[in-house]
């Protein structure tokens, strides 16, 4: 069977605008959060964000195209870019019918889709951008990204909420792994920090109303209550292992396992006894034929709200048992990205390999007695040599996705 391998990463998150920053800051610590300035946001009584800093489509993207493209699309064609500029493909593809894209999103151009929903109220229908409904469908940013790198390939979104992003590069390493791609980008990308998407995940008493962005997003902790919206993307790029080989590309990490399930229990949340989450977990690991010993890592949902939390700590203890393995959620520095959380969460959990330490469960003071069997990343136990690292994340609508990544060995 064809193995798969990671051979660049590209990267526009809260902590940072690219790969080396995301990384530096996750792995320092880092709080990308903040009071919400894309709007103002007072009436909603949620004042914290996730938001990019200093963002500026030229670099990547380029001024004119930017105006054809939701943020979201943007985000996502800015971090491929800087993933194939990292795997060396900038140029081109050696054969671009063998090179696809499978992005993960959870709702779409949803800044395109509230601008002209009001556009149309007060001004009328035939105000409405011509460009709105190629701006707001939810696959625009994996067809951007083919249009502008040339990727012949199939070409495809996935939308499964907040696990889209690890469901897509799972069935990205598929497709290689069945010998139907030499070359997939994959991740996700989401822009939702907006007036509806805060009012609506707000309606749902889902959001942190802490006004404080180092108490808003605490995982795992006592005290939690809600996560926090973030935004960006992360895309990876996947590849053969003779694709990458024949063509001399430096190797950063290896994909060996893939498991999807669904909770089949209720509309926003988890199994509370944690069987679903864990049941994408143990699938992932028979897929890459390991123990869960095996195991050095997992980075977990962690979205700080009571029934993920609790629910994910039971499914980690059915796995590794009663804290059997490391563990942390970076949503505590970045929020949560939606469709795009388990893109950067895959690139923070390949950076373990690099940088011979796991993130740390930023903003926990008090670890709740409902999630004890987790054994968290703290200053104390963060400095390992993980060999295989687990990234997972579930969505509303039941969806469960995991991914094993092992350090690169040409074993």
């Amino acid at each position: 069977m064809t193995r798969v391998v990671i051979t660049g990463m590209g990267a526009i998150t809260p902590v940072g605008n690219n790969v080396n920053e995301f990384l530096d800051g996750i792995y320092n610590g880092q709080v990308g959060l903040g009071p919400i300035t894309h709007f103002d946001a007072t009436e909603t009584g949620i004042s914290v964000a996730g938001e990019v800093k200093n963002y500026d489509p030229a670099e990547r993207v380029g001024k004119r195209e930017a105006r054809k493209m939701d943020l979201f699309s943007q985000y996502g064609v800015h971090a491929a870019s800087e993933a194939l500029e990292n795997a060396g493909l900038a140029v081109g593809f050696p054969n671009p019918e063998r090179v696809g894209v499978v992005l993960g999103n959870g709702i779409g151009g949803l800044t395109t889709i509230q601008d002209n929903v009001i556009k149309m109220n007060e001004k009328g229908p035939r105000r409405v951008s011509p460009l709105f409904v190629p701006n707001g469908i939810p696959n625009m940013a994996s067809g951007n990204i083919s249009l502008r790198f040339g990727a012949r390939g199939i070409n495809y979104t996935i939308s499964t909420a907040c696990a889209s992003a690890t469901n897509a590069i799972g069935e990205a390493y598929l497709r290689i792994k069945a010998g139907m791609a030499d070359i997939m980008i994959s991740g996700g990308a989401e822009a939702t920090v907006n007036a509806i998407g805060i009012s609506g995940f707000a309606a749902l008493t889902a959001l942190s109303t802490e006004s404080d962005p180092l108490k808003a997003s605490t995982p795992f902790d006592v005290n939690r209550h809600g996560f926090v919206m973030g935004e960006g993307a992360g895309v990876l790029i996947l590849e053969s292992l003779e694709s990458a080989q024949a063509r001399g590309a430096e190797i950063l990490a290896e994909v060996v396992g893939y498991g999807a399930n669904s909770d089949a229990y209720h509309l926003t949340s988890p199994t509370p006894d944690g069987s679903g989450p864990a049941g994408s977990m143990k699938l992932a690991l028979a897929d890459a034929g390991l123990q869960p010993s095996d195991i050095d890592y997992v980075n977990a949902h962690g979205t700080a709200t009571g029934a993920n939390d609790a629910a994910e700590a039971k499914a980690l203890e059915l796995v590794f048992g009663k804290q059997g393995v490391l563990a942390s959620s970076t949503k505590g520095m970045t929020g949560h990205l939606l469709g795009a959380a388990g893109a950067i969460e895959a690139i923070a959990s390949i950076g373990a390999f690099t940088r011979g330490q796991v993130p740390v469960n930023v903003g926990m003071t008090e670890q709740d007695p409902a999630t004890e069997g987790v054994l968290l990343v703290n200053d104390d136990n963060k400095y390992i040599n993980a060999e295989y690292v687990l990234s997972a994340n579930y969505g509303f609508g039941g969806h469960n996705a995991a991914v094993v990544f092992k350090k690169w060995s040409n074993d």
